[in-house]
């Protein structure tokens, strides 16, 4: 055997290998769990009275952002935090892979329903939101806090306004956010555990509290728009109606009718 002919087998051989090597990691490599033990570290609590309700049941609280999964279209039907300020680090982290939830009683959906889909696996609580600490930017990266998003949509309009809640976050914070896509009968759907693809997401940002409390809602097609953020605003009844979901339970019922009924802009700068 010439020592060309012999080469071309070795280096044929390791190639193989490395392909075999990087499908098993593909598809059976599992990294630790992000979530801290119960009771330990820091964490970012919601304040009760700001929870929404749930379709399913299945709460879900991670030590910086909580989340309703909904088994039936494979993500959440909310996802919520509070933003303030000292939130809002430019740390520099490492990107994790993503991970399905263990804290999901019937599993999140497998990351790998996004691969060749063609849409974006979106963050819902932003991982950008969260970089004031490993542990918190890494938790953004379980697959029960993604949804499959047009790409121009997450990287355009989106962004935008999430660009606008950080903004708003370092001005007036601390603020809370709710947020998902609209999930409903009839959906495309993606990958072989049929994760749902939105036609809409929408928005919810609230700050202050008592009598100062103020509310905002957004609802977004999935699709890019060169719109001004403010030509999105909805009523919270809106978003509940399309939902089922009741957004501001812990209110007083008059004033969760007052603020729920009405798009008001005043007092948030865009």
């Amino acid at each position: 055997m010439n020592k060309y002919r012999k080469n071309r087998i070795i280096y044929t051989t390791l190639l193989l290998v490395c392909v075999v090597l990087f499908w098993l990691f593909d598809n059976f490599y599992t990294p630790a769990p992000y979530s801290l033990p119960e009771g330990e570290g820091d964490r970012t609590e919601i304040p009760q009275w700001l929870w929404p309700s749930s379709t399913t049941g299945e709460i879900v609280q991670h030590a910086h952002f909580a989340l309703s999964y909904n088994e039936a279209y494979e993500q959440a039907e909310w996802v919520a935090y509070v933003l303030e300020k000292s939130h809002l680090t430019y740390d520099d982290r490492k990107r994790p892979l993503f991970l399905e939830d263990p804290k999901v009683g019937s599993g999140s959906a497998d990351w790998r329903n996004y691969k060749g889909s063609g849409y974006d696996r979106g963050h819902l609580c932003p991982a950008g939101d969260r970089r004031f600490s490993k542990n918190a930017y890494n938790e953004t990266f379980y697959t029960s806090n993604i949804t499959p998003q047009d790409r121009d949509f997450n990287g355009g309009v989106w962004n935008r306004l999430e660009q606008q809640v950080r903004y708003w976050a370092k001005k007036d914070g601390p603020l809370f956010v709710v947020t998902a896509g609209v999930l409903e009968r009839g959906l495309p759907s993606i990958g072989e555990e049929d994760v749902a693809v939105p036609k809409y997401f929408y928005k919810i940002v609230a700050k202050g509290q008592g009598e100062n409390l103020k509310i905002i809602g957004f609802l977004f097609p999935n699709k890019e728009s060169n719109g001004k953020l403010d030509q999105f605003l909805v009523p919270v009844d809106t978003l509940e109606k399309m939902t089922g979901i009741d957004f501001f339970a812990g209110l007083p019922d008059e004033q969760e009718d007052k603020l729920e009924a009405v798009i008001s802009s005043s007092g948030w700068r865009f």
